[in-house]
């Protein structure tokens, strides 16, 4: 395994982070722990051991992970605590009292004295911020907390846009973030130069899933990233660049982590590796876009916050660029119908209500605003699921 110095915190961070959602018995409802059923329980904590016999010594997990905590708790007090970086993460809450009342919740169930990162689960939009870092709010609640010795360094996961992942990392209140990127969506780079200019550590949220679901890829995918598997590929692109210290593994099993394993070896080659993919992948994105669309499909695109409908353009127009270039229907779909459900990891809805509005004023400043329109249409057509 190799470590990278995460932020200001001086952990040694493995370039892996072992998830804590997908091995789990259920990542949404609580059960007692009567009712996990064994083989699942023995299945998590292989895998727990697996990561621990590569060099994994990061996991994470969350009080809204379903069974989680309670489960990872049943193995963690039987490994050596000091070798082991926890990272747990509490949804914020106008209440400060009910935040704190969960991550003890949380500490309960992991059968810890104290974790190592205390995360702040979603500030994705400015009125969490604000709530969070107001005077006797969240965050006054986490500093009391490190004095306590219950946390040792604190942060914050965002599916927020960039600008407010940005306002966020400038408070200068945080020692590391949680975000997205990765080769398909680098919209954030941005933001983690800013945390690198604070000195916080970065960690990158399930490139693997969210990044593509690349652990089942296209073929047409699979023949672009030859001769590295597209996972592969993802994690060398991320891990290429030092100003990233960890990438989520959300292993569901123990051989999970093998594929990811292979970049190691590959890390010192990346220069020599990448270009090739790269261009393979940039060449035939613009054989079906087409070279201008390529390379200004974004320009001048308001936010769905600034739209009529809230229709989340960008992302609609993202999504088919992916489908049409790459074959990405399946992670295109389920990307798109995520829109209807008010998820903050894909906020704005879906074009199913083009026909009501005029976008016109509002794509004015887009070198495509011609055909946007029929684009988004075409989209709707691809990837509604009904």
């Amino acid at each position: 395994m190799k470590y990278r110095r995460f932020g200001r915190t001086e952990i040694p961070m493995p370039i892996f982070s072992c998830g804590g959602m997908r091995y789990i018995y259920d990542e949404f409802k609580e059960y007692p722990k009567e009712q996990i059923p064994l083989d699942n329980q023995q299945n998590l904590e292989a895998t727990i051991r697996r990561s621990l016999e590569i060099g994994i010594n990061h996991h994470e997990t969350a009080r809204m992970y379903g069974t989680s905590e309670m489960q990872l708790g049943e193995i963690l007090p039987k490994l050596p605590r000091q070798k082991l970086i926890i990272q747990t993460k509490v949804t914020p809450q106008s209440d400060p009292q009910q935040f704190r009342h969960l991550f003890e919740q949380s500490l309960a169930y992991l059968g810890l004295d104290y974790v190592d990162l205390l995360t702040i689960h979603g500030i994705n939009y400015k009125p969490q911020l604000d709530e969070t870092i107001r005077p006797g709010g969240c965050l006054d609640v986490i500093k009391q907390l490190q004095m306590e010795g219950k946390v040792r360094f604190r942060g914050f996961s965002t599916h927020g846009p960039t600008n407010l992942i940005i306002k966020t990392i400038e408070t200068d209140q945080f020692d590391y973030v949680n975000l997205h990127w990765y080769y398909i969506n680098q919209c954030n780079w941005s933001a983690i130069e800013a945390a690198n200019r604070y000195d916080m550590g970065v960690f990158i949220i399930s490139p693997s899933d969210k990044g593509g679901m690349l652990y089942k890829p296209p073929q047409k995918l699979v023949d672009l990233c030859y001769p590295l598997s597209p996972m592969l590929f993802n994690d060398l692109f991320c891990l290429s660049h030092p100003q990233v210290h960890t990438l989520s593994l959300g292993a569901a099993k123990p051989s999970d982590f093998d594929e990811h394993l292979k970049v190691i070896e590959l890390l010192e080659k990346a220069d020599e590796i990448l270009p090739a993919i790269i261009n393979r992948l940039e060449t035939e994105a613009i054989a079906k876009l087409g070279e201008s669309w390529f390379h200004t499909w974004n320009l001048g695109l308001p936010s769905y916050q600034e739209t009529p409908g809230e229709i989340n353009i960008p992302v609609i127009l993202w999504l088919r660029n992916l489908a049409l270039a790459y074959d990405m229907f399946d992670f295109a779909k389920r990307r798109y119908n995520h829109l209807k459900t008010r998820d903050p990891w894909f906020p704005g809805n879906t074009a199913a209500g083009l026909s009501e509005f005029d976008l016109e004023p509002d794509l004015k400043n887009s070198p495509h605003r011609d055909k946007i329109v029929r684009i988004l249409e075409d989209a709707h057509q691809l990837f509604n699921i009904s």
